[in-house]
């Protein structure tokens, strides 16, 4: 960082780093333990939406490697997360498009996995700059009176970092602030937390949440 940076309170982006998502697997134990959170089985990347054959080209190349895994088609009952096809894509109501995966909840790391391949595919494609966030999507699973009470670990693909993202249970289109930062507390030594607040976008509608 230059002295001008200094000076006028610019600071350096964050190179991407699409191997901290390694890390959800080890965090997804704490999230356990602390909270009472398991995982879904559903993961999802977010980009801005993108028409044409370039992409088009790129997405075939995503299917085709995550079909290459023999064991997806037998990672869970049929009807379940982890039977349904490698990906598919979505589009919200705000007009950005994700990519989903599937796999049976206790296997995150494949989940992570595919994230990861999929990242690293569109990347690699020179679609980059329209890489939003990636999303894993967990359950409370213990305490009953947090039933139907659904979080989101979010990777902020320019930042590098993550944070938690939860939206109220009873679905009134608020987010649960002090579960947020609970969870933001408890993975600290887990995940690069993103310590900026503002940059804690709302993710609403996003697949599994």
């Amino acid at each position: 960082m230059g002295f001008l940076d200094i000076l006028l309170g610019r600071t350096k982006a964050v190179a991407p780093d699409l191997d901290q998502l390694f890390g959800l697997p080890s965090a997804a134990v704490t999230l356990q333990a602390a909270a009472g959170f398991t995982p879904t089985g559903t993961g999802a990347v977010c980009f801005a939406s993108v028409e044409g054959a370039a992409f088009a080209e790129a997405h075939r190349e995503v299917r085709e490697l995550l079909e290459a895994d023999t064991g997806r088609a037998q990672s869970a009952p049929s009807g379940q997360p982890g039977s349904g096809p490698p990906v598919e894509v979505t589009r919200d109501e705000y007009g950005y498009s994700w990519l989903v995966s599937r796999r049976a909840p206790d296997d995150l790391p494949a989940l992570v996995s595919d994230l990861h391949a999929v990242n690293s595919t569109l990347e690699g494609s020179g679609f980059g700059p329209q890489l939003l966030c990636s999303v894993v999507a967990f359950a409370e699973t213990e305490d009953p009176e947090q039933a139907g009470q659904r979080l989101g670990l979010v990777y902020l693909y320019k930042r590098g970092t993550f944070y938690p993202f939860a939206p109220s249970a009873d679905t009134d289109g608020r987010r649960d602030n002090a579960l947020e930062l609970r969870i933001k507390a408890a993975l600290a030594d887990d995940l690069r937390i993103e310590q900026d607040l503002g940059r804690w976008f709302p993710v609403w509608g996003a697949p599994g949440l």
